[in-house]
């Protein structure tokens, strides 16, 4: 700092307003500053400048999966993308953090209450999990991706309408005259898969019972698509139409109706839910399918963390964001 100032011909003080973006400096002292900024190198410090802002200019990502699921599944990589592109734009530097062991779980709670971030942003959907607990106890602000399971009473989330996209799904299913409809669901110790189900069951007016007989879990993954969908048909023959509760699934479920001699859509219409750019137009056929904006996603979370950072009022603790249906030939 002493270097730049003496550089630019001006104080310590007012090369600090510039590097601080002080609205309380002249053009020219701008223009000399950021001149010797360029000449010298200079990169401030962000260990020094951390003690005296106690900000660290970064904030955790934290996925409570296990890893093979992280980068098996492309909506996991869609969401890291969507994270460090939002962080970018404020200027934060994204730290990604994989919590699937007790062991990872240990060492999540040291890193988080050591005060390496500023806060985080944390995935961590399944029933029992104890990441959330181990995070409700930190001084850290967090934005949660969806509903955690327990007590929503004062933690900040942002979610997509999975049980209005649902309905729109089977809806839209019924609007093409199919009759015989049933459901892939994803693995119901989360609720983004309960919802779904939940949608399903309002637009099909089926109850517990009635759905026991035409879902089948898939797990969220490809394969679980696959056997589900083997399941589905054994049970049910005359099956007409199927609504899949992501898109990964749906490609497994497909390969299984083909494998079948089942023509989608003529036999059997297909919905997907996710409306994933790396699977939803490549599938065969293309797949019709609910769009949750990841990217708005992780956005909304980002801005929501931020306003946090800076003690602003939060009008709403939690943001449900809309899901909108996408056809294509698949229904």
């Amino acid at each position: 700092m002493e270097d730049v100032a003496a550089k630019a011909g001006v104080s310590r003080a007012t090369a600090s307003r510039v590097l601080n973006a002080s609205p309380r400096v002249s053009p020219e002292a701008l223009e000399a500053v950021n001149a010797a900024v360029q000449a010298l190198g200079y990169q401030p410090n962000r260990a020094a400048r951390a003690l005296v802002t106690r900000r660290t200019g970064a904030v955790a990502v934290v996925f409570s999966e296990p890893e093979p699921k992280i980068f098996d599944d492309p909506h996991f990589a869609r969401l890291i993308r969507a994270g460090a592109r939002a962080l970018a734009d404020v200027d934060v530097q994204m730290v990604l953090m994989l919590v699937h062991s007790p062991d990872d779980q240990a060492r999540a709670h040291r890193f988080l209450a050591g005060g390496h971030v500023d806060g985080a942003l944390v995935f961590a959907p399944h029933r029992n999990d104890e990441l959330v607990s181990i995070v409700k106890k930190l001084p850290l602000p967090v934005v949660y991706a969806g509903k955690p399971w327990g007590s929503l009473r004062g933690m900040h989330l942002v979610d997509n309408d999975n049980e209005g996209g649902a309905v729109l799904a089977t809806e839209h299913l019924k609007s093409l005259g199919r009759k015989k409809i049933v459901h892939v669901s994803g693995p119901l110790d989360e609720l983004s898969a309960i919802d779904r189900l939940n949608g399903f069951k309002a637009a099909t007016g089926l109850d517990d019972k009635g759905v026991a007989k035409v879902t089948e879990d898939g797990g969220f993954t490809r394969e679980g698509g696959r056997k589900a969908m083997a399941a589905l048909l054994a049970k049910m023959p005359a099956l007409d139409a199927v609504f899949v509760a992501s898109d990964l699934m749906a490609a497994g479920a497909l390969e299984t109706l083909h494998e079948a001699g089942r023509r989608v859509p003529e036999d059997v219409a297909v919905v997907g839910f996710d409306d994933h750019v790396a699977i939803a137009e490549h599938t065969a056929p293309p797949l019709t399918s609910v769009r949750q904006d990841s990217d708005e996603q992780v956005k909304h979370m980002v801005e929501h963390l931020m306003k946090l950072l800076r003690d602003e009022t939060v009008k709403s603790k939690k943001q449900m964001l809309p899901t909108v249906l996408v056809r294509r030939e698949s229904a």
